[in-house]
């Protein structure tokens, strides 16, 4: 029996693509939450996995040479379970290089601008005091927009982003685009992203991956102590 994989996961955008991976791959997985609220994330034994303070993380038994290893970054970690399942990483190296391609358009430009978009728009005005910041707001508001426009234009005739098929490029991208109305989006501007995020979000394995700690998600403002921890810089 496969050894049970160690995902080290809070219920964000950027833990459900594991989640979401793991259930699609089939493989199996011991849940540890980290509280990114509580300051989970800063705790020497995670540090240890994950240097830079962020999760997601896997730690898997059975890595390289049937020896154990320890991944963080997201991207990182959908391209190692690709590998290692030979699954939704494309059937040929002109697939493989749209997966990557599109995987690498969401870690370095969907997922941080989506992910300050989030936070000026929502989080910063209910801060302690508050920092409303139409500057702010305008910039990230905008530039999510226009990759939502360069998404909804690639996935003009395609099933899904990389193609025909569905991949790990999806499932990186679907977790932050399906929040959509927190950025202050128009969907109706985007009409292939939205049947995208239809099909995709009815995929079993999606469901069940971003239902994982579903209950730890809050939608209230975080109190001054989470603020501080998620907010502020630690040297």
């Amino acid at each position: 029996m496969t050894e049970k994989i160690d995902l080290y996961y809070w219920p964000t955008p950027n833990g459900w693509k594991i989640s979401i991976a793991l259930e699609e791959m089939g493989l199996p997985y011991q849940l540890h939450l980290v509280n990114i609220g509580a300051g989970d994330q800063f705790e020497p034994d995670f540090l240890k996995i994950a240097p830079n303070n962020r999760m997601p993380a896997i730690v898997d038994p059975d890595g390289p040479d049937g020896a154990p290893v320890s991944i963080f970054e997201s991207g990182a970690i959908l391209q190692y379970l690709a590998r290692k399942t030979g699954k939704f990483c494309g059937r040929t190296e002109r697939e493989r290089i749209e997966v990557d391609q599109w995987l690498m358009w969401q870690m370095g430009g969907l997922g941080p601008m989506a992910g300050q978009a989030h936070h000026f728009l929502k989080y910063a005005p209910q801060m302690d005091p508050p920092n409303d910041l139409p500057y702010a707001k305008d910039r990230y508001r905008n530039e999510t927009g226009r990759l939502y426009r360069v998404l909804n234009t690639r996935l003009e005739g395609r099933e899904y982003v990389a193609g025909d098929f569905f991949s790990i490029a999806d499932m990186a991208i679907w977790p932050w685009a399906c929040l959509w109305e927190g950025q202050e989006q128009d969907i109706a501007r985007f009409p292939h992203m939205e049947a995208w995020l239809n099909r995709v979000g009815e995929r079993p394995a999606v469901q069940k991956g971003k239902a994982v700690a579903e209950e730890k998600r809050s939608s209230k403002p975080a109190d001054r102590k989470s603020q501080d921890i998620l907010f502020k810089q630690r040297g």
